[in-house]
């Protein structure tokens, strides 16, 4: 760059004067030349080019400015020119040891006028601390502008463009670094002051770059890191001490140049990948990558890789191998088999520098390849025959189970095995399920089979897999096996051919006719058995059937109109069992279609109606019921009788059509009352049957509508007033009965509330036991208050009881004798003494009768102490009473006088 400033400078006086002349001579620039000014131009690059780095300026000398130049390289994979003459770098590469030398071409676009010059690209030498230290620091001067105004004539301004300034990164210093000197042409004459802005500078991250403002030394302050950063882009700035711009910024773009201090990494330690089992050589596996922080495009970032080891080595040691470049794992053996070796692991190792061992970092990730399997190995049965049984008439049972082997992967679509009949079942009786655990084939009958028709099956089976075999490969023998079925002969159900059996029979028929014979028949031919025939349903019990011979034979007389038969058809049903082992049995139906004879007279319908008493303006419409059908019934006859005489003179009967008929009054007048009228029907069977029907006619008052006013209308019971009165009458006396009744049961009940226990003179002067309509659940269960038994004295006085009434258990009403009075509150451990004594007072008492009561207390727990309360047991003597008082008591007490009293005898 000095060299080219400094002829710069030689040239500037000599272009001024030849400018000169040529404007003196016509007033305007003469001097012009078309095409490029230069023969060759030359560029000092580092070792790696960028994709889209400006390279250099090859601007184009346009004379009149009309021109349309386009501009073309040699070299149109590696290098582009833009409109002004910028040649770029199309794409990343490292720069040989030999100069790089092409071509650029500029083409008038109307005339095709064309142009050409040479472009060099030259090496910069390898930076070392030493040579940055020695070497003379690069100068970058402002490019100069002048003036259209100026007093004397100038060079037009050129695009300035500054090479790039390369910068090692990791650099040692020592720091400051310089890199290279700013200066204005200007700080000659003027005190300049120089500065850098942008990323890196006054930006962050700042203070990495600094510049002397009186100098214009740019220098580094720190090592650079190209993962970080790899270009800083600068601009440098030139002005007065007042702060006035004298020059116009111009770009610095600093390179930071990659050193190799990244090892690759891979994205996965551990990369897993398959690969079908017989694979060719050549197919594809996976891809593993690696990744370097250094320039991708330069030699420390370009990563090669390649197979360490492989475990297990068989059937190879090279099954694999892997494109340096890309990754990619590929086969390069055959011989691939899951069944012997289901996995590989694979030790990948991918170095920079270019895969350079000795310059080269380097780092390993390991590659697990699964062998995936396929169907290579076709199921095979291990027996060439199986054996099964299975009884008649029997289905969804299992018949036999058949065993295979498979080498391959269990449970997959190239293991799971499909079974198929080939032979010996074509009528389908049989199918062959897989076990999904197992693999094996389950052979089921589907359809009944008949030990009669077939005693043995023997089936073809197949075996194959639910995926297709790998081409190559074909079935063995051994996947075909034979299945023999034996059926085993059961007992089984007689039945009556044909079931319904229908046979058609006139009504009527006397008992002991023979019908038909149902019988049943034994499937079971090769069985010698027995059938016996018993009736199942009879529900009119009309017919018997022989045990043995199965002849059916009418017990009753078969009638057509009984419930049991529904449209003319009665239905039985009959059981054949034969006497296998185990017994077995069939039922059938024996539908008779009864035939209709004329077996029923027609009666009069409805049997009850009534009428005016005159003959307008109502009558009667009666129709007749005939329980057969036709041709028996209907149209029918009707007719009045000769006798009594007084049924033709008051009536008149007319038919309106073959099943109905009107009866109307004859006389102009009939008392009211109820009348039965007989009527003669006569059907219409062959021959006919005539029957005489009584007609109920209830004459009443009727008003102008025809209707009956009166207000009896007991027209069915046909009771008059006197028998309705006694009715009534009846019921009233039942009503009173029932009434007085009531009131003898409440007064009986009261007078037993309040007698309660009476006694009856007649009874015998004995113990008594009073029988309770309630004794509740026992002494134990109740609660009483003890305070009553503890307090004698409190005892309900005699004065508040009815007169005359008294209980068994009382005393005679007489003076009281004086007892010893106890504390109010005894303790409860005293009721024994209680009792003692009151018996002991009850002994001494002359007023007390000689015979025992029963004592009836509110609670007496679960046992007491004191003895018997019966004078009969009593310590005390009877001597000591006297007892002659019982003569005045009549003659009841003769005896009891004659034990105690009369003294010592």
């Amino acid at each position: 760059m000095c060299r080219i400033a400094g002829a710069l400078r030689t040239l500037l006086p000599l272009l001024a004067a030849l400018l000169q002349a040529s404007v003196e001579a016509s007033g305007e620039i003469a001097l012009c030349k078309t095409g490029f000014p230069e023969d060759v131009y030359s560029a000092v690059l580092s070792k790696d080019v960028h994709e889209g780095q400006p390279l250099l300026n090859v601007k184009f000398s346009n004379c009149n400015g009309k021109r349309k130049v386009q501009y073309e390289s040699s070299e149109p994979a590696d290098f582009k020119v833009d409109e002004d003459g910028m040649v770029y770098a199309v794409r990343s590469f490292p720069l040989s040891s030999e100069h790089a030398k092409f071509l650029i071409y500029a083409q008038d676009k109307e005339t095709q006028e064309k142009w050409q010059v040479a472009v060099k690209l030259s090496l910069k030498p390898t930076l070392t601390e030493e040579s940055v230290k020695s070497a003379e620091v690069e100068e970058i001067v402002f490019p100069r502008q002048f003036s259209k105004h100026s007093g004397h004539l100038q060079r037009q301004k050129r695009d300035w463009v500054i090479p790039p300034i390369n910068l090692p990164e990791n650099s040692r210093g020592p720091f400051p670094q310089e890199l290279v000197r700013i200066r204005s042409d200007r700080d000659k004459n003027l005190s300049l002051r120089y500065s850098v802005t942008g990323p890196g500078a006054d930006q962050p991250p700042t203070g990495i770059f600094i510049i002397n403002p009186i100098s214009g030394q740019l220098s580094v302050t720190k090592p650079l890191d190209r993962e970080q950063i790899a270009r800083f882009h600068l601009r440098a700035h030139a002005v007065d001490i007042n702060g006035n711009q004298v020059e116009n910024p111009i770009d610095i773009v600093i390179n930071v140049i990659d050193m190799n201090d990244n090892r690759p990494e891979f994205l996965h330690q551990v990369w897993n990948g398959t690969v079908p089992e017989g694979s060719k050589p050549g197919t594809y596996v996976m891809t593993v990558t690696a990744i370097d922080a250094d320039d991708p495009n330069a030699l420390n970032g370009m990563l090669r890789y390649r197979i360490v080891s492989q475990a297990p080595s068989t059937p190879s040691p090279n099954m694999f191998t892997i494109n340096n470049e890309t990754g990619d794992i590929i086969t390069v053996a055959a011989g691939l088999d899951r069944e012997k070796v289901q996995q590989y692991t694979l030790i990948i190792q991918a170095t920079d520098m270019e895969g350079n061992p000795t310059y080269g970092l380097s780092n390993t990730a390991t590659a697990v390849i699964t062998v995936t399997d396929v169907n290579d190995n076709p199921p095979e049965f291990t027996a060439m025959t199986f054996y099964g049984e299975v009884p008649e008439n029997r289905v969804d049972i299992i018949v036999a189970n058949l065993t295979v082997t498979d080498k391959d992967q269990p449970h997959t679509p190239a293991w799971n095995a499909v079974y198929r009949i080939s032979g010996g079942d074509p009528t389908g009786r049989f199918a062959i399920q897989t076990d999904p655990n197992s693999n094996d084939g389950l052979v089921t009958v589907v359809k009944p089979i008949d030990f009669e028709t077939n005693r043995m099956f023997v089936l073809t089976v197949a075996a194959e897999n639910q995926v297709p075999l790998a081409k190559g490969i074909q079935h063995p023998p051994q996947s075909t096996a034979t299945v023999s079925v034996t059926v085993i002969d059961v007992n089984e159900n007689p039945y009556f051919a044909p079931n319904p059996k229908i046979i058609r029979q006139e009504e009527g028929l006397h008992a002991g006719t023979m019908l038909t014979t149902f019988t049943a028949q034994d499937p079971d031919r090769y069985m010698q058995q027995n059938i016996r025939y018993t009736k199942l349903s009879d529900p009119a019990n009309w017919l018997k059937i022989d045990p043995v011979n199965g002849q059916i034979t009418t017990i009753a007389v078969l009638d057509r109109e009984s419930p049991n038969v529904k449209n003319n058809i009665y239905n039985a049903t009959f059981l054949a069992s034969d006497n296998g082992i185990p017994p077995m049995s069939g039922t059938g139906t024996l539908q008779i279609y009864l035939l209709d004879i004329n077996d029923n007279a027609p009666q009069v319908l409805p049997q009850e109606a009534e009428t005016c008493e005159t003959p307008d303006p109502n009558s009667i419409n009666i129709t007749a019921l005939d329980y057969d059908i036709d041709p028996n019934a209907g149209p029918f006859a009707f007719d009045l009788p000769l006798s009594p005489v007084t049924i033709k003179r008051n009536w008149t009967i007319t038919r309106l059509n073959g099943d109905f008929a009107q009866l109307n009054l004859k006389i102009k007048f009939l008392e009211a009352g109820i009348y039965e009228v007989p009527i003669i029907i006569t059907d219409s069977g062959n021959p006919p049957k005539s029957n005489i029907s009584i007609l109920r006619v209830k004459v009443c008052q009727c008003d102008s509508n025809g209707d009956c006013t009166d207000v009896d209308r007991i027209v069915g019971a046909g009771l008059g007033t006197g028998a309705i009165i006694a009715i009534l009458l009846c019921i009233i006396i039942l009503l009173i009965l029932v009434l007085m009744f009531v009131v003898w049961m409440k007064r009986r009940d009261k007078e037993r509330q309040a007698k309660q226990l009476l006694i009856d003179p007649e009874d015998d002067v004995r113990d008594n036991i009073l029988k309770y309509d309630e004794e509740g659940g026992g002494e134990e269960d109740q609660d009483y208050d003890l305070s009553q038994l503890q307090q004698p004295d409190t005892v309900e006085p005699d004065a508040i009881k009815p007169v005359g009434i008294r209980r068994m258990d009382e005393r005679p009403i007489h003076a009281e004798p004086q007892y010893p009075v106890r504390s109010a509150a005894p303790h409860p451990g005293d009721i024994g003494d209680f009792i003692n004594e009151g018996l002991k007072a009850a002994d001494n008492d002359p007023t007390a009768p000689p015979y025992d009561s029963l004592l009836v207390f509110d609670y007496e727990g679960s046992g007491s102490t004191a003895g018997s309360l019966s004078s009969l047991n009593s310590s005390s003597s009877g001597g000591e009473q006297d007892y002659d008082y019982l003569n005045d008591w009549g003659p009841r007490f003769k005896k009891l006088a004659d034990m105690y009293g009369g003294g010592d005898d």
